[in-house]
This record gives C-alpha cells, sequence and structure tokens, in this order.
C-alpha cells in the first residue's frame, strides 16, 4: 500500500511526487470491480478521471462526483454502495472524521474506501488506519501512485478475495433452477451495480446463452479442455459481454463429446472468478457426479431451488443434509421455492415444506407460464419483459442477500461504532 504519510528520521510528509517514478514497480490490473468517487476539487476529480484511461484499471467501473463525503452519504442512503469509495476531505481532521461516520452509516459491510486528505498527519493516518480506511492520500500524487493504491486493495498479500461463488442447483431437473440464477443474476449486475459472471456448467444442455440472447463461439468448454492455458487472461477472453456488468461463461450445448470431468476441473477457475469478480453465479446441472458435488460444496453461498412437491422435498432434504455434513462452518443452503400454485396440481404447502426442511425459504416464485414463457422465448430477462411484474423485487431481493447488500443500517451510538461495524473497518491490536 501506498503510505503518503510515513514516519521517517527526520519527522514524517513524504508524499509521492506525481511524476510516476515508482511505476517501475509492478502493478497489478484492477480485477471487475466498481469505484465511485466523490471530489471536493477539481483536480482530484480530473485526475481520477485521467487514471480511467491507465491500462490496469481497464476492468474497473469508475464513476466521478463532485460533493465529497456529504454527496456521498446522501447518494447511498437508497442504494448499494460499490466495491470502493474514494472520498475527498479538507483540512479539518475532526470534520473529515465526521464525514467518514455519516458515509459509513450508510454502507455496506464490505465496501472499501480510500481517503484523499489535505493534512500530512501521521496521527490522523494511524487513526484512520486503526479503523481500517485501505489508504490516506495526499497530495501532490500522480496517476500511478493511485493506480496502484487501488490495486493493492485487491492484489496485496493477504488482501480477502475479490468476490464469492453462489452456485445455484435444482432439487429436481426442471424445476427453473437455470431460470432464477440468470434472473438473479440479471438484479446484481444491473440493479446492485456489481460486476457478475454467470457460469453455465451444463455443458451438454445449458440454457445460459439462449436466455441471455448470446451465442459466443468459446465458453467454458474452452477451460476445461485446456486447463494448462488457463489464467485471468483467458477467461477474460472467454466472456460473453451481456450487459456493462455482466458477463458469461456459456455452455457450447452440443452432444458432439461428452463432458466427463475429473472432481477438480473446475477448481482453477472458480479461484480466478473469486479473484477478479464481485460475484460468479455457477449454474449446476443436475447431475450428480465428482465434480458437481466437489463445485457445489466449495461454493461460498449455495441456492436449492425446488417445487413444491414430495420428490422435490426428498431430493432438497438429500441437498440439505449433505451440505450441512460437508460444510458444518458455513450457512445453510438458501431456498427458492419455484413455479408455486400450479393450476389443479397437488402440492405441499410452503410453510410445510420448509418445516420439513427445517430451512425457511428465502424467495417463493409463483407459476406463470405466460410471464417466464415469454421471457425464455424472446432472449431477455423477467426484469426486461416485464419491469413492472412483483416478481422482480423477489429476484432483487434475493441478490441483496447473496451479495450482503440488504442487512438493516444500525442506528449511530457514537461517531465511530458505525464506522468500524457497518465498513467492516477492524480496530489493530
Amino acid at each position: 500500500m501506498i503510505k503518503h504519510v510515513q514516519e521517517q528520521a527526520g519527522g514524517f510528509g513524504s508524499q509521492a511526487d506525481g511524476s510516476g517514478g515508482a511505476a517501475a514497480q509492478v502493478i497489478a490490473p484492477l480485477p471487475r470491480v466498481s469505484i465511485q468517487a466523490f471530489c471536493e476539487t477539481p483536480e482530484i476529480a480530473r485526475l481520477i478521471e485521467q487514471s480511467t484511461s491507465d491500462r490496469r484499471m481497464e476492468k474497473a467501473h469508475v464513476k466521478v462526483q463532485m460533493g465529497g463525503g456529504l454527496a456521498a452519504s446522501e447518494a447511498y442512503k437508497n442504494a448499494p454502495t460499490p466495491n470502493v469509495i474514494v472520498i475527498e476531505g479538507d483540512a479539518h481532521r475532526e470534520r473529515l472524521l465526521e464525514t467518514l461516520d455519516r458515509l459509513a452509516e450508510v454502507c455496506d459491510n464490505d465496501t472499501k474506501v480510500v481517503v484523499v486528505g489535505q493534512v500530512n498527519d501521521v496521527l490522523l493516518y494511524r487513526e484512520l488506519m486503526r479503523l481500517g480506511v485501505s489508504d490516506y492520500l495526499v497530495p501532490p500524487f500522480g496517476v500511478v501512485d493511485l493506480v496502484r493504491s487501488l490495486s493493492e486493495i485487491f492484489r496485496a498479500p493477504g488482501a480477502d478475495p475479490v468476490g464469492r461463488t453462489v452456485a445455484f442447483v435444482g432439487a429436481k431437473g426442471g424445476v427453473g433452477a437455470s431460470t432464477v440464477a440468470h434472473n438473479v443474476s440479471w438484479a446484481i449486475a444491473r440493479q446492485l451495480k456489481l460486476d457478475c459472471v454467470v457460469v453455465d456448467l451444463d455443458l451438454a444442455f445449458g440454457t445460459a446463452g439462449l436466455d441471455f440472447n448470446q451465442d459466443p463461439p468459446q465458453g467454458v468448454a474452452e477451460v476445461v479442455f485446456a486447463p494448462d492455458r488457463l489464467d485471468a487472461a483467458l477467461v477474460d477472453r472467454l466472456l460473453s459481454k451481456c450487459t456493462e456488468q455482466l458477463s458469461l461463461l456459456a455452455a457450447p450445448a452440443t452432444l458432439d463429446r461428452v463432458y466427463d470431468f475429473h472432481e477438480d476441473v473446475f477448481d482453477p477457475l472458480l479461484e480466478i472468478l473469486r479473484s477478479n469478480v464481485p460475484c460468479a453465479v455457477l449454474d449446476i446441472p443436475h447431475v450428480w457426479t465428482a465434480w458437481s458435488k466437489r463445485t457445489l460444496i466449495a461454493a461460498d453461498e449455495v441456492v436449492l431451488v425446488a417445487s413444491p412437491d414430495l420428490a422435490n422435498l426428498r431430493n432438497a432434504k438429500n441437498i440439505i443434509d449433505l451440505l450441512r455434513s460437508a460444510r458444518p462452518n458455513d450457512a445453510a443452503p438458501r431456498l427458492v421455492l419455484n413455479q408455486v400454485n400450479v393450476p389443479k396440481r397437488a402440492e405441499i404447502k410452503p410453510n410445510d415444506f420448509a418445516k420439513a426442511l427445517d430451512l425457511q425459504p428465502s424467495a417463493i416464485v409463483a407459476f406463470d407460464p405466460q410471464l417466464f414463457g415469454t421471457a425464455a422465448n424472446n432472449g431477455q430477462m423477467i426484469a426486461e419483459t416485464a419491469p413492472s411484474n412483483k416478481v422482480n423485487d423477489a429476484f432483487l431481493e434475493l441478490a441483496k442477500k447473496l451479495t450482503g447488500k440488504s442487512e438493516a443500517r444500525r442506528v449511530k451510538k457514537t461517531m465511530l461504532d458505525p464506522i468500524m461495524a457497518r465498513i467492516n473497518w477492524k480496530k489493530a491490536g
């Protein structure tokens, strides 16, 4: 991390020269993260804008606004926060801390914060670092210095993984697990503004390409059939762009070869995705093989989609029991009841279904063949076909839960308490 405020034998006050002379050091490219800056001065706003043209910022989504911390705290009262917030403060120490205090009350718990200050104050620097601020930069500094600081938030040794993997699986074939996965992915990317990659692991019969109206020449098959070539650059080339922040690793959906894999075949891909994308949605087919079991168990979170009948109940219980046994230190899988209230079909009531599994549904989606059929045939998501339909709220709420964007805001108790609690800033020592 760039230490623009440093203690030295002759005092403190070392600053970047802004010339980029330290650029000989290797700076890793930023992953697919969202960065929003709230500036007080045109000079800092211009510098951040200039940083977007740096090759290492190519994958990052950057938005620059004026208004400083006050504007940021207002902006996020009713909106999810990005991966990184850059705040420009002024020379008043207490005012800066109060600004961060207000911001903390509306921030999601995984947001990183970089502060651009005006005071080369080692005591302030120490205090911000104790609270977990990712970096404190003091002008003058250059584009390279800013890029290095942002890069090291994610690439420095010991840094937390950029993202998480969420596996969607059906308790039974045909229950709509892929449809739910794709619509939730859309909500993550379009409404929560987080970069998301959908990985269609049903190589023979996957429908993600159809659902997103994509027909890429390459996809997930190239990952597993050329493991020696696999790296982040290859994965990036194989992605098919669906929207600005939603990408797809499509399945070939062909039967010219069989897809029998070793159990750890997808492990390298998942590690690359965790290091480069805030959210990777794994669309796992309803099969039971060594690789599907391993992928399901290895996911950071599991969403189990089921319809309310006896076969689904039996299968769901078996899957949940397996996951609870194999993942004793992880949260229970999330349950989605789909295709509920099919006319003239005998169904298990949602409450009874949930009680039998000892698991409350995270979403209940009513049977609506006209709506879902139209969307599928048009290669669209429900939010595109019927933006005002209430089912979109269910997909959005599930997206919030999976990305940690749904926790209730805490009432402020002390000036520093919300910062420590809401932005996941940890007190050192």
